[in-house]
């Protein structure tokens, strides 16, 4: 019998198995988790929604401030392209992994036009479903066990997790200061050995909300090529900005394609969470690997789905542009409203959150998540601890701007109304906000 084995050769020289001739004590059954699985904590808000689901079921009116879940429609040209191609009888079998050929030259049209980069269609972009699903895949093709990540700190959970899940290491920055954070990847380059084999960006940040320019991004590809790290960039919320900022995209820096990727999404601008519609784009060696992994794992995107995200990216970059001026009305109404709470929150230039000091004394008598869970059961508010992004998330909250300016500012009261009743007379938190 050969000693290599092939899949595609029964094995006929097993010996024949006796049965038993009594049957065994029987015992509990145990299913053992893969080591990957346990390596997971436990997940963080699940203390916040199992409150919330319970109240909600008890006929209470939440806020819910937690989830960055688009509240808005997309624009209605997309949803009728999306309804005339499901008509469609042709675009009901499978579709291929890497997104159908017209919606890849969109995506590099996009490119082009926003940030003067030109990519390949056909070898430098491939379509994902969502890019929180391309980015776990990715760390699949370029991770194994002994490799090491640099991450963000505070973390969107998909950047620690998608890593370890891939059975990697995670070294994790700080990056509300970008030249201490591009620092702090050139020391943990030095003198960690082995040296990390990826570098990953999110910029604008979440949680954090923290943005940068575009020549951090240059100072990133002279790292990666001087310590040979991958690089890939988060770059979620490149379309909802606000004041006039640009949010820069990392393949708009010299020699970026030679070192890295960028994953974008339809998600947030678009208002397409539910669609699944996300892309990597740059490094054709890294494309392809995520696309050999995709080909093993999944099908590709519903096409209905794909033709009408192309009328999107064609069509409506002008819904686009409205959507983030709704957003940026729905943070200058949080901000000043927790402001007029005596709260210490900066405006955010970019993204869907704002990420807010949880205010004394209540961070220095409580954790973040009990804090968090005093705005759920006494003011029927809902945030994420930022403790649930790791430990530097630790003293801050982070808000989403999914709700309309209305519903925000019935937020504040309530918070405002929560904490009053716990420090009555005791300061400015004694006071609400219209």
């Amino acid at each position: 019998m050969s000693d290599t084995f092939d899949p595609d050769t029964p094995n006929i020289d097993a010996p024949a198995i006796d049965s038993p001739t009594t049957d065994p004590e029987p015992a509990e059954f145990e299913v053992k988790m893969a080591s990957r699985v346990d390596r997971l904590p436990p997940y963080m808000f699940g203390r916040i929604n199992n409150l919330l689901y319970q109240k909600r079921r008890a006929g209470d009116d939440v806020i819910d401030l937690g989830m960055g879940n688009p509240s808005d429609p997309p624009d209605p040209v997309v949803i009728q392209k999306l309804a005339d191609a499901a008509a469609d009888t042709g675009n009901h079998g499978y579709s291929k992994s890497n997104g159908i050929t017209n919606l890849r030259r969109e995506v590099a049209g996009k490119y082009h036009r926003k940030y003067g980069v030109r990519l390949d269609p056909e070898s430098e972009i491939i379509a994902c479903l969502g890019s929180k699903e391309g980015f776990s895949h990715m760390c699949l093709a370029l991770m194994g066990p002994g490799d090491t990540a640099i991450i963000p700190s505070p973390y969107f959970p998909v950047h620690m997790y998608g890593v370890i899940l891939a059975s990697g290491n995670v070294v994790a920055l700080d990056v509300a200061d970008p030249d201490k954070f591009l620092r702090n990847v050139a020391y943990t380059c030095e003198n960690l050995t082995p040296r990390p084999k990826v570098l990953i960006v999110n910029y604008p940040h979440n949680p954090s909300s923290a943005v940068i320019e575009a020549d951090f991004f240059v100072e990133v590809v002279r790292l990666a090529k001087k310590y040979g790290l991958m690089v890939i960039h988060d770059f979620a919320y490149a379309d909802v900005a606000f004041d006039g900022y640009v949010p820069p995209s990392f393949l708009s820096a010299p020699g970026a394609k030679d070192v890295g990727v960028e994953f974008t999404t339809m998600s947030k601008g678009y208002n397409m969470a539910g669609w699944r519609v996300g892309f990597c784009a740059g490094n054709a060696d890294m494309v392809r690997g995520l696309g050999t992994i995709k080909g093993y794992y999944d099908y590709g995107m519903f096409q209905a789905v794909q033709i009408a995200a192309i009328v999107a990216l064609r069509e409506t970059e002008a819904t686009v542009l409205q959507q983030s001026e709704i957003y940026q009305g729905r943070r200058d109404t949080l901000v000043s409203g927790l402001r007029r709470l005596g709260w210490n929150v900066n405006p955010p230039k970019a993204g869907m959150f704002v990420w807010a000091e949880v205010p004394e004394p209540w961070k220095s008598e409580m954790s973040t998540m009990d804090f968090a869970m005093k705005l759920l059961e006494e003011g029927n508010v809902a945030v994420s601890p930022g403790s649930g992004f790791g430990a530097a998330g630790e003293g801050y909250l982070r808000m989403s701007l999914v709700e309309n300016e209305h519903r925000l500012r019935q937020a504040v009261r309530q918070i405002g109304k929560c904490l009053s009743a716990d420090r009555k007379g005791a300061g400015p938190m004694a006071s609400s906000a219209s």
